[in-house]
């Protein structure tokens, strides 16, 4: 999951770069289809075989995830990528409220309290740290948009652990992305059709590699291995991690935050340190 927040956060990076060149459904849906086909090859190259048993299970948290990502393609055109990222770090403690409604698995007052000093730091970032608009509860319409791809997304983990025990992540990586695929397509199809595919600028086709192979394929992996050994909030948890590292990419771009916006990225990490040590106790216990 340390992976996972690093590679994420290039995604929020990269993809404000070109959220102007491409329609979000349109990208997604050439990030899906290379990716279906990757792992497609990675399973037979493996002598692994497609499951395609009770394939409703992969194609729901598929379409969970094609929100996800559409929408933060759509928000990114809108907002920063730092107030993007800091909306998607909400996820941790939605992933625990799911985690008790799917799993009816109970988060301890330590981990709770992580979670919700994690979320005012996210609030607090998402507001541009300005009280008077927290007040009056202003939310830019690109964190708007994105707050439902985050409410999506947090629903995986606890989706995967229920659902997908009987695969290995690498079956169940294939059947998602083929299933966000499916899902894609439909939302997709009208401006596919008029998208001018080779008038496209190269940073889009570099961004759609990185997103492909990188961020598609591999963090699903990641994810889903995860999600087999984590319970869904400690899952999400590391989410935390995902403004600090935009913060970094975009202070090497030549762009500081402001000094106030960071206080909010700090409480994130504090809330993560927090969560690690109430992992600590059971991993000794091993």
């Amino acid at each position: 999951m340390l992976l996972f927040a690093l590679l994420v956060s290039l995604s929020f990076f990269f993809g404000h770069f070109i959220a102007a060149d491409i329609e979000p459904g349109v990208l997604m849906a050439l990030r899906f289809a290379l990716a279906s086909v990757m792992l497609w090859g990675l399973l037979w190259w493996l002598g692994v075989r497609p499951v395609w048993a009770r394939f409703w299970r992969f194609a729901l948290i598929g379409a969970l995830m094609a929100i996800y990502f559409i929408t933060m393609f759509e928000a990114l055109g809108r907002t920063t990528a730092v107030s993007t990222a800091a909306v998607f770090t909400l996820t941790p403690l939605m992933a625990a409220g799911y985690g008790w409604l799917i799993l009816r698995q109970t988060t301890g007052p330590w981990v709770f309290s992580a979670l919700l000093i994690g979320a005012i730091g996210a609030v607090w970032v998402i507001f541009r740290a300005d009280l008077a608009a927290l007040m009056r509860f202003e939310i830019g319409a690109g964190e708007a948009i994105f707050f439902f791809g985050a409410l999506a997304h947090a629903a995986v983990p606890a989706l995967l652990r229920r659902y997908c025990q009987d695969v290995s992540p690498l079956q169940s990586s294939f059947g998602t992305t083929l299933g966000a695929l499916l899902v894609t397509l439909v939302y997709a199809a009208p401006e596919a059709v008029v998208t001018a595919f080779a008038e496209l600028p190269a940073r889009v086709w570099w961004v759609l590699a990185y997103l492909t192979i990188v961020t598609t394929a591999l963090t699903f992996f990641l994810l889903q291995y995860a999600s087999k050994r984590l319970p869904p909030a400690k899952v999400m948890a590391y989410t935390y991690l995902v403004p600090s590292w935009v913060v970094l990419w975009e202070i090497s771009a030549g762009r500081w935050p402001a000094a106030l916006i960071l206080l909010g990225v700090a409480a994130t990490l504090v809330a993560l340190f927090m969560l690690l040590r109430a992992e600590a106790p059971a991993r000794k216990t091993l």
